[in-house]
């Protein structure tokens, strides 16, 4: 019969496991409980998403509207034929695409980047 082998000793200290987790849970806890500091949490989260919205519309609004504008103002512009298509009909029915699908991209990763940024809030230790 074999004797097993005998593992090394590990020492586990409760008390820093246990502030560490209670730090964590307090905050889960005052967004899940939706106190001050969890609504002012969330608050910071949907304006961020919010601004990011609006800059990305304001980027749309300006690539795609300001087309029309730039053809009324100048209709030289609009004259020119590339490949034997105006120029309006490939900017506003081919390119409009690619750039929307960009800005979608755009808003995704960034996005994204928010919520991350909010998790890591979240989840950061407190000193």
């Amino acid at each position: 019969m074999r004797r097993p082998v005998p593992q090394p000793r590990t020492r586990i200290v409760l008390a820093e496991v246990s502030r560490r987790e209670d730090r964590h849970e307090r905050t889960r806890a005052e967004l899940a409980e939706q106190t001050r500091v969890g609504e002012a949490l969330v608050r910071g989260l949907v304006r961020a998403q919010l601004a990011l919205a609006l800059r990305l519309s304001l980027v749309v609004l300006i690539g795609l509207g300001g087309l029309p504008w730039l053809f009324a103002i100048a209709p030289a512009v609009g004259r020119v034929t590339v490949l034997g298509v105006k120029l309006p009909w490939l900017l506003l029915g081919v390119a409009s695409f690619p750039f929307l699908i960009g800005v979608g991209w755009a808003y995704v990763r960034l996005a994204e980047r928010n919520e991350q940024d909010f998790t890591d809030l979240v989840q950061r230790p407190e000193r």
